[in-house]
Formats: C-alpha cells, sequence, structure tokens
C-alpha cells in the first residue's frame, strides 16, 4: 500500500451521503465573524481613552513605590509651602 492511497478518499453513493466529520469552513467563518465582532466592539468611542489608561498603567505599575513616594512628596510640599 502506497502513502498516496490512504490520502484518497472512498468514491461511490455511501461516501457522499455521509456527512464530514468536521466542518473546517464553516467553523473558521464563526470564528472569523466572532472575531470582528469583538474588534469593532474593543475599537469603539472609548478606544483611545482606553489605550492611553493601558499605557499609564503599563509605566506607573513597575514603579508604583517610587510613584506613591513622589506623590507624597508632591502633597507634603505643596501642603507646607502653599
Amino acid at each position: 500500500m502506497s502513502s498516496s492511497s490512504i490520502l484518497v478518499s472512498p468514491t461511490g453513493p455511501a461516501a457522499a451521503s455521509t456527512p464530514p466529520a468536521f466542518d473546517f469552513v464553516s467553523s473558521d467563518f464563526d470564528a472569523l465573524s466572532s472575531h470582528m465582532a469583538q474588534c469593532s466592539a474593543a475599537h469603539g468611542r472609548w478606544s483611545a481613552v482606553r489605550g492611553g489608561l493601558q499605557q499609564v498603567h503599563a509605566l506607573v505599575s513597575g514603579r508604583i513605590v517610587t510613584v506613591a513616594f513622589v506623590a507624597t512628596v508632591a502633597t507634603v510640599a505643596l501642603a507646607t509651602f502653599a
């Protein structure tokens, strides 16, 4: 038996009447539709604000102690000299 005979699908009336085990094309279209719906929801009215907040969070989260210290010093300085 050659390897090419394994890849050949059966022909005839019995093979034509059996549905495929899994329909990859239909599931791909469903996945694409779901992805497009998520993208359109994600790029809504507040997309730029959300992106800016994510950048600030990424910048501040790694230095939370330093940011808290600078905020405390600035608050004390404003309270003292104002």
